[in-house]
């Protein structure tokens, strides 16, 4: 059964390398559209997202689309159009690049002082050997501790389970709770 309700926006955002086609490809029940191209710059990959990657899910019979954003500052441009309209924000981070973290904080501060879009933070990598625990990395953006979790972008289960914390925490907001979510 078709739903009827008007698609939400959800987009994800991050630095270079956090894991946002993956968490797009892995979450999405269509194909992904994705504009990823040989990288130019040294960022430790081959290629990397130059425009968007998007793709769509309907969740808890909610229709969703989802806007992955490109992760260098040359693309900022990008940020902006892609968070007009959007309804959440989850922002994604490899908890085991520190050095990436003062960029994440760029990115965030970009596009929540442009925006009020609430938002939470993504912690990928917690497989690895040396990586940031959720509560450390809300720590370093000062942002309370359950506005962070560790989500593993490969496991659709665990892109759901991000998804599901954004909601409900946007659920709180509505309900003005001192739970809400940042923005």
């Amino acid at each position: 059964m078709k739903s009827l309700l008007p698609p939400l926006k959800v987009v994800v955002a991050g630095p270079v390398g956090a894991g946002k086609s993956t968490f797009v490809r892995a979450i999405s029940e269509t194909p992904v559209v994705s504009s990823e191209e040989h990288a130019t710059e040294p960022i430790n990959k081959v290629t990397t997202t130059v425009a968007l990657d998007f793709g769509t899910i309907v969740f808890e019979n909610q229709p969703i689309h989802i806007f992955g954003t490109p992760g260098q500052d040359r693309f900022q441009f990008m940020w902006e159009i892609l968070c007009q309209g959007a309804m959440g924000l989850v922002f994604l981070v490899a908890g085991d690049k520190p050095k990436d973290f003062q960029s994440a904080r760029h990115i965030l501060e970009f596009i929540t002082s442009r925006f009020p879009i609430p938002f939470i933070i993504g912690v990928t990598r917690q497989d690895s050997r040396r990586t940031w625990a959720p509560d450390e990395v809300a720590e370093f953006f000062q942002v309370p501790a359950r506005f962070a979790l560790g989500v593993d972008a490969r496991v659709d289960k665990d892109c759901h389970k991000a998804l599901y914390h954004l909601f409900e925490l946007l659920n709180r907001k509505g309900q003005e709770n001192e739970d809400s979510l940042p923005a």
